[in-house]
């Protein structure tokens, strides 16, 4: 009898996906993060809802079930029937399901101010996606218990998957929105944004903020204390973000509308304690010639060149940071390097004192592009001072005419097969580097360490051209440099005839045997 075929378990994320693929011929690939998140929202939120329901009537309060401050206090959506889950799964089959998908978005919003403009207006009417393919991907969100995995933060768990995989599908140059976690993790840990004010100019689906309040909450810190500002130039893409900061509740401020943050800057007098970024590479003709010529956000500076982007988002960073305001942000590596006006700019960037340290990260960590990018973090005070951070006491000494490079190339572990990430060890070794570097006592806690990291002054930089790739500076180690190759060769041609002649001894040993033995014979 044959043996029964084992089943392969499919993970939660991965059967959701499969079911999100059942779309195709009904919608672009791209639109399937829409479809799909959108009805993961309303599932969750339902969930959240139904829950907190039973809570407010187990509480004895059975008379305030349709009271909505009941739900808000406890930062749950208040649904009206129509808007319901259950609602949604009894007409699943029908018709006219798309509409009453709309209508419950609508009306979602509506009650919540929150989520203003953070659901898609009309949207899943306009796609006309055949009811039946969409009753099945109903029933396939409907057997998530959204409620059940507390702990390890199933709703976070989806969208990172989900997420991911959009920017997969979508292919290079596509999905810029997605940074992977341990990337944020890391610039977090080593900006540690406890309290103040937290920007992203291009925020995308909201990671940076979502990991930001995760590193807090880990650090037992009080994610109130951190305002979040941000932008988002595509639309789509906005709501995403809205709605993925409103599931989790984290409020923040992503300007009125979708815009441009060159050409229509929401945050126009923001000055930011943080700031955590993730631009778009080599952004070609963001601005026309004769465009932005005049903006404040240059002063100072260069005008940014209209062949790349690099250097107006490093701009629009700077002239955002607070009078003691830190960044963390990743660029293409050009831009380390580049000529022209931003040779310029980042000369004055050097000589203002605001490169704290330029960190070169692995190849492969992104799922839009295989290139090894670097982490900037820019600082508008790198005095001597004290700080209270999350309630410990920071002495950081005088590291003005001072720049960290370090290269983290042979970090990371695989994942997935094709790519890396950076593990809680790499980022534990880097971040205790680069803050025993920034403190007093620091002669004894930090030390350059060959083909990782190297303290340089602004003398040496400039001497070097104001150029900010770390291997210009970082001692990496040539094992052939102390070969002496004419003793080397001479040694090796000494070896060779010694062979050779223990060849023709061996030979003519060979041949005296076989002549003991009666037998002529050549070799």
């Amino acid at each position: 009898m044959a043996a029964k075929k084992k089943v392969k378990e499919v993970s939660m994320e991965e059967a959701l996906w499969k079911s999100a693929d059942k779309l195709r011929g009904s919608v672009e690939p791209s639109e399937y993060k829409h479809v799909v998140l959108s009805l993961f929202f309303l599932k969750f939120a339902s969930d959240k809802f139904v829950e907190q329901r039973e809570k407010i009537i187990a509480d004895g309060m059975e008379k305030f079930v349709e009271n909505i401050a009941f739900y808000t206090k406890d930062n749950v959506f208040y649904l009206p029937e129509e808007s319901r889950w259950s609602y949604i799964m009894e007409n699943a089959k029908q018709d006219d399901i798309a509409l009453k998908i709309d209508t419950a978005l609508y009306t979602i919003e509506k009650t919540n101010p929150i989520l203003k403009g953070a659901l898609p207006d009309n949207y899943y009417s306009r796609l006309q996606i055949d009811t039946v393919k969409l009753a099945s991907l109903l029933d396939e969100i409907n057997k998530i218990d959204t409620t059940k995995d507390k702990e390890n933060d199933i709703i976070g768990r989806m969208y990172e998957y989900f997420l991911s995989k959009f920017a997969i599908a979508e292919g290079k140059g596509k999905g810029e929105f997605y940074t992977p976690k341990t990337i944020v993790n890391l610039i977090a840990e080593l900006i540690e944004p406890y309290d103040g004010i937290l920007y992203d100019p291009c925020c995308g689906s909201g990671g940076m903020f979502v990991q930001s309040i995760k590193f807090i909450e880990a650090h037992h810190g009080n994610k109130k204390k951190v305002s979040i500002y941000g932008q988002e130039y595509t639309n789509t893409t906005y709501k995403l973000a809205k709605m993925n900061l409103a599931i989790r509740g984290i409020s923040a401020n992503l300007g009125e509308m979708a815009a441009n943050t060159f050409t229509n800057d929401q945050h126009k007098d923001l000055k930011a304690d943080y700031i955590m970024a993730n631009p778009p590479f080599n952004q070609k003709e963001w601005r026309a010639a004769d465009e932005l010529i005049d903006d404040p956000r240059w002063n100072g500076y260069e005008v940014p060149p209209t062949s790349n982007a690099n250097y107006g988002w490093i701009l629009n960073i700077v002239s955002k940071l607070s009078q003691n305001g830190v960044a963390g942000f990743l660029l293409a590596n050009g831009a380390l390097s580049d000529d022209g006006t931003e040779l310029k700019i980042r000369q004055q960037l050097i000589e203002n004192h605001l490169v704290e340290a330029i960190l070169i990260l692995p190849r492969n960590l992104f799922y839009t592009t295989d290139i090894s990018v670097t982490l900037w973090i820019l600082n508008r005070n790198k005095r001597a001072r004290i700080v209270i951070k999350n309630d410990v006491e920071k002495h950081y000494r005088d590291r003005e005419k001072e720049i960290l490079f370090m290269d983290l190339r042979q970090m990371g572990s695989p994942y997935e097969k094709k790519y890396i990430e950076l593990t809680e060890e790499d980022r534990d070794k880097v971040s205790a580097v680069y803050h025993n570097w920034q403190q007093e006592g620091y002669e004894e806690t930090y030390q350059n360490i060959s083909e990782f990291c190297y303290s340089a002054t602004e003398e040496e930089v400039a001497a070097k051209g104001y150029t900010l790739v770390p291997s210009r500076y970082i001692e990496f180690i040539n094992r052939d440099e102390n070969i002496d190759f004419d003793t080397k060769m001479k040694a090796l041609q000494s070896e060779l005839k010694d062979l050779l002649v223990q060849e023709e001894k061996s030979k003519a040993d060979l041949l005296s045997v076989f002549k003991e033995l009666g037998y002529e014979i050549e070799l």
